[in-house]
């Protein structure tokens, strides 16, 4: 184990660090106008969403470590207190990282980058048409984190109106994570591709799962089964009967032979076949059939 204090190494280290560390992190690509009324656009990967009453998404433009300047999206903010954040998806992935050359003073990110500038309604910075999910957003207060290079400045963004791409929806009017097709930041110059590494864990019951301290120590302390794997069987509200592991194993010739051999890292094998196909309480039949 490599440990650090925070203060024996370079901003810039430590900054390579926290990034590298902390991701993926979701993409505020950000919409403003200073006050001459010029538009800016630029990404940013230290965002999420904090409350959803009041709505209010969170971004933060750190001061620059080089030089300790302030990005002109934190400049505009503190002069007109509204922003658009538009959502990253593949599509415009390149367009947004275009978008965050430090083009000079009043340079259009939107021509730039050639993305559609498109009206607010409520708001004065454009949105970027391109963009799967628009947030229209008065700024209720900017934090600053600091005074030095790589400080943060936390803007804190209420939503007012909401703008999605009908195409993203699913049959429910939800958002479709395949068809919104997110991308977030990682360490360096690394992205990854939401639907590239779906996966879905189911919550936690609403009534009580027995837990991973409940799990049999034979099937707990297993050399097979890994911690995902202890979650998902922990999840359960109870465990089958012994009715149902015998009608199972009767219906599972070749789970017979193995218990017959007695084979335990066999079963815990063929119990995490089930388990990658979600299918626990047939994982559990199998794990208990000894």
């Amino acid at each position: 184990m490599v440990s650090i204090l925070p203060g024996e190494v370079s901003t810039n280290r430590l900054h390579h660090y926290l990034l590298g560390a902390v991701g993926p992190r979701p993409i505020a690509f950000a919409s403003t106008k200073d006050d001459k009324g010029r538009p800016n656009l630029s990404p940013f990967s230290f965002f999420n969403v904090f409350s959803a009453n009041p709505p209010v998404l969170i971004f933060s433009p750190a001061r620059r470590v080089r030089d300790n300047t302030t990005k002109h999206t934190l400049e505009n903010v503190l002069k007109i207190q509204e922003v658009v954040i538009n959502i990253v998806n593949y599509t415009m992935v390149q367009q947004m990282s275009l978008a965050s050359t430090e083009y000079a003073e009043g340079e259009n990110e939107f021509i730039k980058a050639g993305l559609t500038m498109l009206e607010s309604d409520m708001v004065e910075p454009y949105r970027v048409a391109e963009s799967p999910v628009q947030f229209e957003c008065k700024v209720n207060k900017v934090e600053p984190l600091g005074k030095n290079g790589g400080a943060g400045n936390l803007i804190f963004s209420e939503v007012v109106k909401i703008h999605m791409d009908a195409s993203i929806l699913d049959e429910n009017g939800n958002i479709d994570p395949y068809k919104i097709d997110q991308v977030a930041r990682m360490g360096g110059n690394w992205y990854t591709r939401a639907v590239e590494g779906l996966f879905e864990v189911p919550k936690p019951l609403a009534t009580l799962g027995i837990g991973i301290d409940k799990i049999p120590e034979n099937i707990r302390l297993s050399e097979i089964l890994t911690g995902n794997d202890l979650g998902k069987l922990g999840n359960v509200q109870e465990i089958p009967s012994l009715e149902e592991i015998a009608a199972f194993k009767q219906d599972n010739i070749g789970l017979q032979s193995i218990v017959d051999d007695q084979n335990r890292n066999k079963l815990h094998v063929m119990a995490q076949e089930y388990l990658n196909k979600n299918d626990v309480l047939s994982a559990w039949k199998i794990l208990l059939a000894l």
